[in-house]
């Protein structure tokens, strides 16, 4: 028997494992610390009252014979895909069919899940820094060399540029906006190049749209849909979990048009086929409170907890704007990207704000190479924690 061998690439802990570690390494050695953690983006508000009411009625449904259900349909119940396709795309004006739908247990496991229907010889365009789910999934693969960094940067506004002429040209490219790590948006114009690159190089883009709800400006697309000449070159993966605080419910979906043909194959077919093979679908009770969201009580309660998170990122941007820190995000994003300060690498901030401030943030650096110098801290807190370890951080650093 032989290892998958490809594995022996990857670094030897997940990112947010090694944080979590660290984390509890310095609360045992100090129990008496009063540790805030701003750093894995986890919600904290409880999921919104239509969503609890909808699966204790579905719990009920489970314990009766004549509505208990057993195995869901691989590509989701069409209760909950036609909310998704009238709310999310047809309200929009955006083109979309509901068998290009398909429910999952969340945006990250598709992301990862996707690649089964590629080569591995593809060529594939990575942003840096990056969610490490896409990076490390190419590399489980076996598709590391084939990987192409595309550095995201304080001087080009942490926007991946769009391969020249004569530079080598990528069959898959990774884009997530709203950004995780950065807080960057794109505008139409960007994703636009993107899109039209990738119709005339027959590229294919995974627009990772987890952050989408975070958009409140017509101005910033919420779905590379709606850019026209996407739907021949472009699956697009959203989520419930920071839209409606589904972390532990587990509920997102993948669009996979039939426009998207290559190599003769329709990708939708193979994606069907994969996921029916795979997965055998999101749990009846998560689908009726992934329906419940798109109800008129949920659509405005789930506003309320992301307007909580909303003013939580005001509070550390504007704050630690005002300590002298350089910051970025925040705006239409749950993230903050700051510039630690000179001196210091992300790791080693890392460490000292953990022993100073009894505050966890994230290493810029756990992101991929361009992240080093900077760190990343989330919305997702108690509102009185994020306000204390603000003023913690301006006490120590104010201006410094």
């Amino acid at each position: 028997m032989k290892i998958n061998k490809n594995f022996l690439d990857l670094e030897a802990n997940y990112l947010f494992s090694t944080v979590g570690k660290k984390q509890r390494e310095y609360q045992a050695a100090h129990p008496e610390a009063d540790v805030i953690k701003l750093s894995i983006g986890d919600v904290t508000k409880p999921l919104c009252p239509a969503v609890i009411e909808a699966m204790h009625k579905a719990v009920d449904e489970m314990a009766d014979e004549k509505t208990f259900r057993g195995y869901p349909p691989e590509q989701g119940y069409e209760f909950v895909i036609e909310k998704i396709l009238k709310h999310d795309y047809l309200d929009r004006g955006i083109k979309m069919a509901k068998d290009e739908i398909f429910l999952s247990d969340g945006a990250k496991s598709d992301c990862g899940n996707i690649g089964d229907i590629f080569d591995v010889d593809n060529k594939v365009a990575i942003c840096d820094p990056v969610y490490p789910v896409y990076m490390d999934t190419n590399i489980m693969y076996g598709r590391k060399k084939n990987i192409i960094i595309m550095p995201c940067t304080e001087e080009n506004g942490f926007m991946p540029k769009v391969p020249s002429a004569g530079e080598e040209v990528p069959d898959i490219i990774y884009l997530c906006f709203p950004n995780n790590p950065t807080g960057s948006v794109a505008t139409r114009e960007q994703l636009k190049a993107w899109v039209d690159y990738a119709n005339a190089h027959h590229s294919l883009i995974l627009f990772d749209s987890a952050y989408e709800a975070f958009v409140t400006s017509d101005d910033v697309p919420k779905s590379i849909y709606e850019i026209e000449g996407a739907r021949s070159c472009a699956i697009e993966m959203r989520s419930f979990s920071k839209t409606a605080g589904f972390t532990g419910v587990r509920c997102g979906y993948t669009v996979v048009p039939h426009d998207l043909v290559f190599d003769g194959t329709e990708l939708n077919h193979m994606w069907n086929r994969r996921q029916c093979t795979k997965f055998n679908g999101v749990s009846y009770i998560t689908q009726r409170a992934a329906e419940a969201v798109y109800s008129e009580e949920g659509q405005k309660q789930i506003q309320d907890n992301l307007n909580y998170y909303r003013a939580n990122a005001k509070i550390i941007f504007d704050g630690l704007t005002e300590a002298g820190f350089k910051c970025y995000g925040g705006i239409y994003s749950p993230y903050i990207w700051l510039k630690v300060p000179e001196g210091y690498t992300s790791w080693s901030f890392f460490d000292e704000l953990l022993d100073k401030c009894n505050v966890v943030g994230t290493p810029g650096s756990g992101f991929g190479a361009a992240g080093e110098g900077f760190f990343r801290l989330t919305a997702f807190g108690n509102k009185e924690k994020t306000i204390e370890a603000v003023e913690r951080i301006k006490k120590v650093y104010g201006k410094n």
